[in-house]
């Protein structure tokens, strides 16, 4: 058989190589072309289109990269119909997945969807389209089910969040340039897109000078280079690893994180943290108008109460960030957040979500 698949971030990516991995063993004689990054490259796909050429974060810089996003688009319905393959599988990355699979549909191809828009928080009209147009659809948190066929009457297929088989595969130890066993270590996780990056930070490194019996480690993606992050490490006192999060965090004593996959990924690796959002004025007033939710990551989110702090656009300055790090630091804050994580792995399911949705893919397709 041949498969589509189409991931436009580095978390997509992470879950898209175990995906295609799952694929390749259900079905010995799989083809897949698909748009994601070096992950799913190395996993088997025929890669396409980097994801590094298609995030743009916030409602004004999508609208400032509309005519590539178009383009993009083009090219994929293009790319498609001279593969024919016989499923296209989306993962995450809505405002472009969704259009694809409303066009795929009336082309006759099957629509799969692996990790489902995050409808319950916004955008909750796009449910009856996705129901016209999916094949079947997968989802990876736990209220997910209930949400989609409590408010919705739409059954989709519950299948335990991928991050569990990522983190039972084994983690080597972190390769720093100066090691320090004297220092704990603070993770500093700014983000995967340069907008990201480019805001969080400067405001991660400024608590530098307040914790100096701390080493700070910054993590940074490869598919931004180390030469993106020179401007501001070169000037800091703390390091750069490269493509080693998952190692970093599980030295890590304390984390900043940009709210995302990242902070789940945190919790799952015991790591107390404080989870950040900033983005452009315009971007955040027009989210505060169609997103209602009580909470921005995904650990509060999935535990349905604040277990980590989250500092927010105006509340995300370099005092309230060194306030609400020396709390997680101190014995208690730390051991509260501890206690709260252990909830976790009991809602996430045991694992194995990429072979479950590989098997009924495979099964819809025979």
């Amino acid at each position: 058989m041949k498969y589509y698949l189409i991931a436009g971030e580095a978390s997509g990516d992470l879950h898209g190589a175990r995906l295609i991995e799952s694929l390749l063993q259900k079905d010995c004689n799989a083809k897949i072309r698909c748009w994601g990054g070096d992950l799913m490259e190395k996993a088997g796909g025929q890669l396409v289109k980097h994801y590094r050429d298609l995030a743009f974060m916030g409602f004004w810089e999508v609208l400032t990269h509309l005519p590539t996003i178009l383009e993009n688009i083009a090219f994929c319905k293009k790319d498609i119909l001279a593969f024919q393959p016989d499923a296209i599988v989306y993962i995450d990355y809505p405002g472009f997945n969704l259009r694809i699979a409303k066009w795929a549909k009336k082309q006759g191809f099957q629509n799969h969807y692996y990790i489902s828009p995050q409808v319950w928080a916004w955008k909750a009209n796009r449910v009856q389209q996705m129901k016209q147009n999916l094949t079947a659809l997968y989802t990876i948190l736990p209220f997910e089910k209930k949400y989609f066929s409590e408010h919705h009457q739409y059954e989709v297929h519950y299948v335990g969040h991928p991050l569990l088989d990522s983190l039972q595969k084994k983690t080597e130890p972190i390769q720093l340039q100066y090691p320090s066993d004297e220092k704990p270590i603070i993770a500093l996780l700014p983000g995967s897109r340069q907008q990201e990056v480019q805001k969080m930070l400067p405001l991660f490194l400024s608590l530098i000078p307040h914790f100096t019996q701390y080493q700070f480690v910054v993590a940074g993606t490869k598919n931004l280079g180390s030469d993106f992050y020179k401007p501001w490490i070169e000037n800091a006192s703390c390091q750069l690893v490269m493509g080693q999060t998952y190692p970093l965090l599980q030295a890590a004593k304390a984390a900043i994180v940009t709210s995302g996959t990242a902070t789940l990924e945190t919790a799952l690796f015991n790591v107390p943290q404080l989870v950040c959002y900033k983005t452009s004025k315009l971007s955040y007033w027009l989210a505060k108008q169609w997103v209602k939710l009580e909470y921005i990551s995904l650990v509060n989110l999935i535990l349905e109460k604040k277990v980590v702090q989250e500092l927010i656009q105006q509340d995300c300055h370099p005092a309230s960030l060194q306030k609400a790090l020396q709390h997680i630091l101190s014995q208690g804050g730390r051991q509260n957040i501890l206690d709260q994580y252990k909830n976790l792995y009991q809602l996430l399911d045991a694992g194995g979500a990429s072979q479950k949705t590989a098997e009924q893919i495979v099964a819809h397709l025979k």
